[in-house]
């Protein structure tokens, strides 16, 4: 498809976005299928959720490490359900140097194994806790219907991995993942998350509790953004996790995990993205601003000239800013086409005429308010006015996406209500907790339970699909999801 515009969401929610991840130029399919390579448009947007989270890790006393993408496929064997739980998904290496290998080597599809095994060298003291790990890292799961961002082979993600003297500690490490993860998406995607608790039957394998991020998505899907894990002492058992304590007795620490990926990003893209493309809200925006001068070679010499003088006062005040002078084959039509597509915050273009006026024209990737896209903007004041523009168009977008998610998410009471509702939206029913039954519902609707929300007022009754005692007290959200 050319650029001249993309599928309707309306019409194709899911060629809409294959498509829009190309024709922004963020992602080009990788060689091996299900692999992508991220472009650096798209890069950018990672370095720039990276960069936060890295943060927030540091800020808290967490240290980054590196630890082999080659694990030994009998360290994955130690812990049975974590095993069992990736077993699917794993890249095996049988081979290496001309021969066979001696044992098996799992290419890195988590870590807890491989950290687990070091933490196991390195703690001996209850001193030596909390032990607070982060690692920045590819990760390979074999996918068998892959999305850009959202489902590929290989993918880039951060992965903490904790040690704790007891679970009180590690609880509190486990919320504090989850509270750095909900403050991003909002804070930085303006994605208004819900977060909560994975019922057992979708717990991480060889967790003790799950704890989850849930995003809606344009077409009323769930996203799961990030995820952290209380792991008990499952791991500490597999791999000798253990320690000396003040008594001199010998305890086995508690251990925790959590992860973002490249996933988030695919979230960004279905939370804001409309008919035109992407939509980054401006603390993630790759370019904040972009710039395009009009008029042909004289004119042009002007324009950009001066372009490149109000881009110097922008940078000057933190903002990120491209000026599209080097295409001078391409129209203007054209290029304010590629950046809607492209998702940037604001446009400014700049004519003689502007210049002369002593203004130039600002327009907004969407409109904040009724009739409110393009307005001028004196020159002596875009360095001084444009900050507050952004910040604005931030709130804007996450009310926008508050607003959408909570016309799609309903409280519901029967079966029949429940399976109109996951076909639109979040549905927020009585669960029994039962496996079985959350396999019946998805068999049925294809909607899974998200999560059991913090905010959930207390409920009880019967479960929504099978009439059994509701559990957890509360009511659970279900949902279609990717």
């Amino acid at each position: 498809m050319s650029r001249e515009g993309v599928t309707p969401q309306s019409e194709d929610f899911s060629a809409w976005y294959n498509e829009v991840v190309i024709q922004a130029q963020l992602v080009d399919r990788g060689p091996v299928r299900g692999t992508m390579v991220i472009r650096p448009y798209g890069y950018r947007v990672w370095e720039l959720i990276q960069s936060d989270l890295d943060g927030r890790i540091k800020a808290s006393g967490h240290e980054n490490a590196c630890f082999p993408m080659f694990i030994p496929e009998s360290y994955l064997k130690r812990e049975a359900e974590h095993v069992e739980g990736f077993s699917p998904e794993l890249a095996v290496v049988t081979h290496a140097g001309g021969k066979e290998l001696e044992e098996p080597l799992v290419v890195r599809p988590t870590s807890e194994t491989v950290i687990g095994e070091y933490m196991a060298k390195w703690i001996d003291s209850h001193r030596d806790l909390p032990l607070l790990l982060n690692q920045w890292a590819n990760v390979v799961r074999w996918e068998m219907r892959p999305r850009m961002f959202l489902r590929t082979t290989e993918f880039l993600w951060q992965e903490g991995h904790t040690a704790h003297a007891d679970e009180d500690d590690a609880m509190k490490e486990t919320l504090w993942a989850l509270g750095a993860y909900e403050e991003l998406a909002r804070d930085l995607a303006a994605m208004p998350v819900v977060k909560g608790e994975k019922t057992p039957g979708e717990r991480f394998a060889g967790a003790v509790r799950t704890y989850t991020i849930e995003g809606m998505m344009r077409d009323g899907r769930a996203l799961q953004a990030g995820t952290s894990h209380y792991l008990g002492t499952n791991f500490a058992k597999a791999f000798e996790i253990d320690y000396q304590d003040a008594d001199g007795e010998l305890r086995l620490a508690h251990t925790t995990s959590w992860g973002m990926s490249t996933r988030m990003i695919g979230g960004v893209i279905m939370t804001h993205g409309d008919d035109k493309g992407l939509v980054f809200p401006p603390r993630l925006a790759p370019y904040q601003v972009v710039i395009v001068p009009l008029g042909r070679k004289e004119q042009a010499e002007t324009t950009a000239a001066k372009a490149h003088e109000i881009a110097a006062e922008l940078r000057a005040a933190g903002v990120r800013v491209f000026v599209d002078d080097k295409r001078p084959q391409l129209s203007p039509g054209f290029k304010f086409n590629d950046w809607e597509m492209r998702g940037v915050p604001v446009r400014l273009e700049l004519g003689l005429r502007d210049i002369d006026n002593g203004v130039v024209t600002l327009a907004r990737r969407l409109a904040t308010q009724e009739g409110q896209g393009k307005e001028l903007i004196p020159l002596g004041e875009v360095a001084s006015a444009i900050p507050a523009i952004l910040e604005d168009f931030q709130a804007f977008l996450l009310k926008r996406a508050e607003d959408f998610r909570d016309s799609r998410t309903v409280s519901v009471d029967g079966w029949d209500a429940f399976a109109a509702q996951v076909a639109q939206g979040w549905a927020v029913a009585l669960h029994c907790g039962r496996t079985a039954c959350e396999d019946d519902i998805k068999a049925e609707t294809a909607a899974t339970p998200r999560c059991i929300p913090d905010a959930g007022e207390p409920d009880e009754g019967t479960c929504v699909r099978c009439d059994q005692p509701s559990a957890y007290g509360k009511r659970v959200i279900f949902s279609k999801s990717y």
